[in-house]
């Protein structure tokens, strides 16, 4: 089914589905929309489909039964059980939604085959977003999968391994001299000047939002039996811990569990414009300078500020900051207890949980859920520089080098 319609989260304005396709023509593009739902007629006949995917919860997507979707598997990704990790963090337990198994390893691609679709089926001639890497990559290539041409700004200094899957796909890639908010600012601009380019950008297009819910949705059915206390998550522009939020609560509301967890939303320190404005209890963001290792949360100024804050404080949760050290040493730490592999910006959330435990903000009874929202091998040299990852040792062909080695 279709959604009810939209409304403004700044000045409560609501619009009908199809009127408005971004932001409140009120106020402008701070004016984020959310999606409105008709969940009494939804309950009425609530049922996930057969599928192994978001589209298993198509009453709750804003696409149309009519409409071609990328044929990849996206969605539905496991939860493990990291039970020797629990002790360093120090909680009861701990579990990770591994989301780097996506189609392009990483979380974005459920926004994105959301996006995709909803640009095919309007009869878009190309779709475009700006990204620090993730988001680009994984619009590529739901892109390519469904024919559609993708325009895409990143910043010069996004990750190798990002910018080749980008043109892999075929993707138009331009890569902006200059800061991620910088190659934000000029696709905003060539949106508003070519009106046949879809935008992609969740900051803006409140329906992208409805994709990163599926998370939410999964985890609340993957683990109904056992809720979490802590579902923690890495935030950089604040869309995908709103979007968890929202699927989460929905499921509560269609009665698939019986209480929500606390989000626990974790910035690096060098991009904590989000942690700074829940510390002092408001909504104002004051952009500055991003500097992070993790990549995909060096934001300067979040776009999605609002629909972040709001969850986070709506779930009884909290917020904080971690070094770059701390996030480094969370990729070795998680890939030796769980074998999941997990780039630097994802395995932010892990570390957020240990200081939030050192702060009392997570109880030593809690059990935790993170989410990892990216594979590592798509920063490989970020991975590389924790401390405790050592470099490969080079030897002749000889069972005494083997020997030697062995020995240490």
């Amino acid at each position: 089914m279709l959604p009810r319609g939209l409304h403004c989260i700044l000045c409560g304005s609501a619009f009908a589905h199809g009127e408005v396709e971004y932001t409140c023509p009120r106020c402008g593009d701070a004016g984020i929309l959310d999606v409105d739902w008709d969940y009494d007629v939804i309950a009425r006949s609530w049922r996930p489909s057969a599928e192994h995917s978001i589209w298993r919860y198509h009453q709750l997507l804003p696409v149309e039964e009519r409409w071609r979707r990328p044929r990849v598997v996206v969605g539905w990704t496991p939860i493990y059980e990291v039970d020797r990790l629990a002790p360093t963090l120090g909680v009861r337990a701990l579990r990770v939604k591994d989301d780097g198994r996506m189609p392009t390893a990483s979380f974005k691609d459920r926004a994105s085959a959301v996006g995709a679709t909803r640009a095919a089926g309007l009869g878009a001639r190309a779709i475009a977003c700006a990204s620090t890497g993730n988001a680009a990559s994984s619009l590529a290539g739901m892109a390519a999968d469904l024919g559609l041409p993708a325009v895409i700004f990143v910043p010069a200094s996004a990750p190798e391994a990002k910018v080749a899957q980008l043109a892999i796909y075929g993707a138009t890639v331009l890569l902006v001299e200059g800061t991620y908010a910088d190659a934000y600012d000029l696709c905003q601009k060539s949106v508003a000047a070519f009106p046949d380019l879809y935008n992609r950008n969740c900051a803006v297009n409140p329906y992208l939002v409805e994709g990163k819910k599926t998370c939410g949705l999964e985890i609340a059915e993957q683990t109904a039996k056992r809720i979490p206390d802590v579902v923690a998550v890495s935030v950089g522009d604040g869309c995908t811990i709103a979007g968890i939020w929202k699927g989460l609560c929905e499921m509560q509301r269609l009665g698939v569990i019986d209480r929500l967890p606390r989000l626990l939303g974790v910035q690096a320190e060098g991009a904590r414009p989000l942690v700074e404005a829940f510390e002092r209890g408001d909504e104002r963001i004051e952009p500055r300078e991003a500097r992070t290792i993790a990549d995909s949360i060096s934001v300067s100024h979040p776009r999605n500020a609002v629909k972040a804050l709001r969850a986070v404080r709506a779930s009884g949760g909290a917020m904080v900051a971690v070094p770059d050290e701390a996030i480094l040493e969370m990729v070795p730490a998680l890939a030796r207890a769980s074998g999941v592999f997990a780039e630097p910006t994802a395995a932010a959330s892990l570390a957020g949980v240990r200081l939030a435990r050192e702060r009392g903000l997570v109880a030593p009874t809690d059990d935790v859920l993170a989410v990892v929202t990216g594979n590592g091998l798509k920063d490989v040299r970020g991975a590389m520089r924790a401390s405790s990852v050592q470099p490969p040792r080079r030897i002749p062909p000889e069972l005494d080098a083997v020997r030697r080695e062995l020995q240490r």
